[in-house]
Order: structure tokens, then C-alpha cells, then sequence
């Protein structure tokens, strides 16, 4: 995608020469983020075995794979380099048909799918945050492009939302 390229490209010149240590803030956005990120995950896993709708739970499997755990496998390798501990995860949950559930004990597709778009919004408030608190150039370019790659994943949600009319739209404002 070129808008990585882009990114990297923006942060290439910073990247060059001795690497200060990580600051207190780094360290700990890094690995809030990356708990976050594995929460997030098993989030994901419950509702693969949850929802309903066919397109759902490929947008769901898509992200998981090509967004999450990507980002959860970076920023445990940044993290192990730097010789940060990383925080306890959970196990992965089993995929399997959980569909007896019943409704009232469970997330509807529709609750579901508002959740992973509030989830990914987040996420970019999140690595934005990270963005601006870093020193580190290495440190930058890892949540800008967390943060592109969860504002891609956070459209197709929200484009999937507004098909099924399940986009929570404010007030229109009317001065």
C-alpha cells in the first residue's frame, strides 16, 4: 500500500543513528497498546463465534489476520529488543458454534459490529496518543501506522454498519 511507504518515507530520515533508550511514556503506550491489541483480539474470537451474518464474520476473520495480529506480533518483537517484559495475555479462544446461545446472553451482529467500530476508533485515539507522546522515531512510525492501518479497517466497519442501517448517526445540527 503506498500510504505506508509514504509514512515510512516521511519517517526514514529519523531513523538513522544511535537509538536513545525508551522513555516512560513509550514503554507504557507501547504496552497498553499491545494489551489492548490482544483484548482485543479475544474480543474478535468470541464474536467469529458468535455472529450471524456471513460478511460479518469475514470482516471480523480480515481484521483479526491482517490487522491485529500483525500489529500484536511488531509490537511484541519492538518490545522483546528493547527488553520490555510484555504483559500476560489470555489464551485464544477455540473457534466453534456457539450459536445456542441465547439472545440476552450474547451480542447481537449488530451490537457486534458497533463495538469493533467504537474498538477501532479507539484504537486510532489510542496510537495517536502514542504518536504524539513519542521521542523515538522508530516509536512514531509503529502507531502511525497502527493508526492507518486501523482508520482502513475502522471504513469497511462503518461502510458495513451503513449498509445494514446500524450506523449510530448524532443529530443532524441545524443552526
Amino acid at each position: 500500500m503506498k500510504l505506508f511507504e509514504v509514512i515510512h518515507d516521511a519517517f526514514e530520515p529519523f531513523l538513522d543513528g544511535e537509538k536513545r533508550p525508551l522513555n516512560v511514556m513509550e514503554v507504557s503506550n507501547l504496552w497498553f497498546f499491545l494489551l489492548g491489541t490482544e483484548t482485543t483480539m479475544r474480543n474478535e474470537e468470541l464474536a467469529d463465534n458468535l455472529v450471524e451474518d456471513p460478511e460479518l464474520r469475514k470482516i471480523i476473520r480480515d481484521i483479526t489476520t491482517s490487522v491485529h495480529a500483525p500489529m500484536r506480533d511488531e509490537l511484541k518483537d519492538f518490545l522483546m529488543k528493547e527488553g520490555i517484559q510484555l504483559p500476560q495475555s489470555t489464551p485464544e479462544k477455540p473457534l466453534g458454534d456457539f450459536h445456542n446461545i441465547p439472545e440476552g446472553a450474547k451480542l447481537n451482529d449488530e451490537e457486534t459490529a458497533n463495538l469493533m467500530s467504537y474498538n477501532l476508533a479507539m484504537g486510532v485515539n489510542y496510537a495517536a496518543k502514542g504518536l504524539t507522546e513519542s521521542i523515538r522515531a522508530d516509536v512514531g512510525l509503529l502507531f502511525s501506522k497502527f493508526i492507518l492501518k486501523k482508520t482502513i479497517a475502522g471504513l469497511t466497519v462503518k461502510q458495513y454498519l451503513d449498509q445494514h442501517k446500524w450506523l449510530r448517526i448524532p443529530p443532524y445540527y441545524k443552526a
